[in-house]
């Protein structure tokens, strides 16, 4: 299946590791990664699952495909700026959420448009905004949430 990561653009080491370790987890179960193609949480996600072998998609917000990061596989360019957010969520079976700002938050509410199930590892808590959110401990927990959603559809 493909999941959507998100998170910061801008994020501490210890969420670099966290999100590295989430793509590794998705790539080694055979799961192709969809993100916003850039730095940050969407760089690290990209690392891992390049270091399992996986597949990356990378959906930009400018319109140029090599401002994708290094890892990215397929990169999209949208010429969209923020409003490539809805796209994000929207390519992929469902959402991992990792600690971001207000572009995570967005993402996190095209997840709930679009009836993504989403899992949430060290994220915002959203259960004001009415969004089904099951939060885990480790990045093997948020993948086999989102394998588990899935199953149950």
């Amino acid at each position: 299946m493909r999941v959507s990561v998100i998170g910061g653009g801008t994020i501490t080491d210890e969420q670099a590791a966290r999100a590295e370790r989430v793509g590794r987890e998705l790539a080694a179960r055979g799961h192709t990664v969809v993100c916003g193609g850039r730095g940050g949480t969407m760089a690290a996600v990209c690392r891992g699952a390049k270091a399992e072998g996986g597949t990356t998609i990378g959906i930009l917000p400018g319109e140029r495909r090599d401002a994708a990061n290094d890892d990215v596989d397929l990169p999209i360019a949208t010429g969209l700026g923020h409003a490539r957010n809805a796209l994000v969520p929207l390519n992929g079976d469902a959402v991992i959420a990792l600690a971001g700002g207000v572009g995570t938050l967005s993402e996190f509410g095209f997840a709930g448009i679009y009836d993504r199930p989403v899992v949430g590892l060290e994220t915002h808590d959203v259960d004001a905004a009415g969004l089904d959110l099951e939060t885990v401990d480790t990045p093997a927990a948020a993948v086999d949430a989102v394998e588990a959603a899935l199953e149950s559809c």
